[in-house]
């Protein structure tokens, strides 16, 4: 999948982000959030589990943008149909946030669900295990491993400075890593 390795020219062509090549290029990328069907207001401004979803699409922006949480443009979907789905496949949508996953007796991917990347799961369902279990993270394209796997850092970031009761005020205790090399600089 990574193409000939004792050849660079294919080396860097692997390591290309084509979803981060258009964010750098319009400035601002587009996050798709998951909004339930009778949902009336603005998705800003939600404090319960779309809230948290709004936080995420603002955290992504973050760290693509040094810091500046406001380059994301927001689009909300229904959960009852696919049209979130069809718009992530299509290009409308860079991220797509609160993408629900719902799984019983085991964690393979259905087959439906071809082509998307589901990242390390932010918030779980609250339903008994023997209903199977529903989990929430944030969905990309798979054909972009390299974005796919930025926007996972990103989760687990939020995840390990949770646990360590990092805050905003103490954010550089947060570990600095270069696994993604340098595709991802400005």
């Amino acid at each position: 999948p990574f193409g000939n390795v004792e050849n660079a020219a294919d080396v860097g062509r692997a390591a290309d982000s084509l979803t981060l090549e258009k964010i750098r290029n319009e400035g601002f990328f587009t996050c798709g959030v998951t909004v339930p069907d009778n949902f009336e207001g603005d998705i800003t401004r939600s404090d319960n589990l779309l809230g948290m979803s709004v936080d995420y699409c603002r955290t992504l922006s973050a760290a693509m943008f040094i810091g500046d949480s406001e380059r994301v443009h927001f689009l909300d979907f229904t959960d009852t149909n696919n049209s979130s789905v069809v718009a992530l496949a299509n290009g409308t949508l860079d991220v797509l946030v609160g993408g629900r996953n719902q799984q019983e007796f085991d964690f393979e991917t259905s087959p439906s669900l071809g082509g998307l990347y589901f990242s390390t799961p932010y918030f779980y369902g609250n339903e008994s295990a023997s209903n199977g279990v529903s989990f929430y993270s944030m969905v990309t394209r798979e054909d972009d491993v390299l974005f796919a796997s930025f926007v996972n850092c990103v989760v687990m970031a939020t995840i390990y400075a949770q646990e360590n009761d990092i805050q905003k005020h103490k954010s550089r205790e947060m570990p600095l890593i270069s696994i993604l090399g340098s595709e991802i600089s400005w």
